[in-house]
């Protein structure tokens, strides 16, 4: 029988999701594992996962490492490790329901810790930038242990697997967040296993993906010049780097990354940016279809490649905010909408808390009027 492309392979595939409430709500992952469910025919069982931000008030001033281990040798390891960098107030295996869908699955710890002071102040640089150095460590140098999210109140919860069967196995409707962001992955250039499932994260930021970033190459050696470790066999470890280099580490405001990561013809640059964003950051620019969702504490953005490569369709009710590969994926959990729109090519939606400070608030008002309107 003649097979088409499409019987084995679906050139866009992956799904991507995001719900978040604005005025910071906390709700139950049963919505986001309706969304992502609804896209099952994106994925093919290699990959899926979860981002939920404010699921550990109790918590809150902690970093949340989740943490996967090969076996119990490489948990003890690892331990000694976090404690020689941190004072850890609570350790405990993420609760996890058994599935016959689900295989090979490892160790998995949740650590709430703080960093020692004469650790970070020794080395002359702030909490955040030594708990993403410990971290990129751990996934480069310890064998047999994986980080999978360091970030406060927020955490990753992500395998190998079918992305509603991965949302059952971690029991995501026991948790309570203001946003999630979910991820069915289709891979095709890279492996499929545990630590390269989506959500990628770095501190706070998450990122879910659909597409290919070509430029993968050329991003890895621009940010491994400024002392990332670049481990994860896949192409989307970059973005979320790059979004922690750009913003946090640089400083830039939202709209100059965006230009920077799906950058314009050089033509609809002002020259002011391109002397200061092109020709400083041009080993940042994301070359090849994608659709990607960035999360942190405090909001969402949510962009395509400039040529629009890769489906991204956004909804509004209320203080809610829907992002979704897929307009069915949006309506199978809000069938009432204020507003469903498509953005551009390289247009951003971006999603900000009513009432929460932090990097996204950098963000321009042209964009945020442009999300609202």
């Amino acid at each position: 029988m003649l097979r088409r492309e499409g019987d084995i392979r679906i050139p866009s595939g992956c799904a991507i999701a995001a719900i978040m409430n604005r005025k910071g709500e906390r709700f139950n992952g049963q919505q986001i594992l309706a969304s992502i469910a609804a896209m099952h025919q994106r994925s093919n069982g290699l990959g899926g996962g979860f981002a939920a931000y404010g699921i550990y008030p109790e918590y809150r001033d902690y970093f949340a490492l989740h943490i996967f281990y090969d076996d119990d040798g490489a948990r003890q390891i690892c331990e000694r490790y976090l404690q020689h960098h941190f004072r850890i107030k609570h350790q405990e295996p993420v609760p996890v329901r058994q599935s016959r869908r689900i295989a090979g699955a490892p160790l998995i710890w949740r650590y709430f810790a703080r960093p020692r002071e004469d650790k970070f102040y020794r080395e002359h640089i702030g909490e955040e930038e030594f708990v993403a150095r410990v971290v990129m460590t751990i996934n480069a140098d310890l064998r047999g242990a994986f980080v999978a999210s360091s970030g406060k109140n927020m955490a990753a919860f992500k395998g190998v697997g079918y992305p509603e069967d991965i949302g059952e196995y971690y029991r995501i409707e026991e948790y309570q967040a203001y946003i999630w962001t979910a991820h069915g992955r289709f891979p095709t250039n890279t492996p499929g296993w545990w630590g390269g499932a989506h959500p990628f994260t770095l501190l706070d930021w998450s990122v879910v993906h659909n597409g290919e970033i070509s430029s993968y190459s050329t991003n890895r050696r621009f940010l491994e010049m400024y002392g990332y470790k670049i481990s994860l066999q896949t192409d989307t470890e970059v973005i979320a780097y790059a979004f922690d280099f750009l913003m946090r580490r640089q400083g830039l405001c939202l709209n100059d990354v965006v230009d920077v990561v799906a950058s314009p013809f050089w033509s609809q640059l002002e020259e002011e940016k391109q002397a200061r964003l092109r020709r400083k950051y041009s080993g940042l620019l994301l070359n090849g279809p994608f659709s990607i969702i960035v999360a942190t504490n405090n909001g969402l953005v949510a962009l395509n490649d400039r040529i629009k490569l890769r489906p991204l369709v956004a909804a509004l009710q209320d203080e809610f905010l829907y992002v979704a590969s897929e307009e069915a994926a949006i309506r199978v959990v809000a069938q009432r909408l204020d507003r469903v729109w498509s953005p551009g090519g390289g247009e951003p939606i971006v999603g900000l808390l009513h009432d929460k400070k932090g990097l996204l608030d950098v963000a321009p008002s042209a964009i945020q009027a442009a999300q609202s309107a």
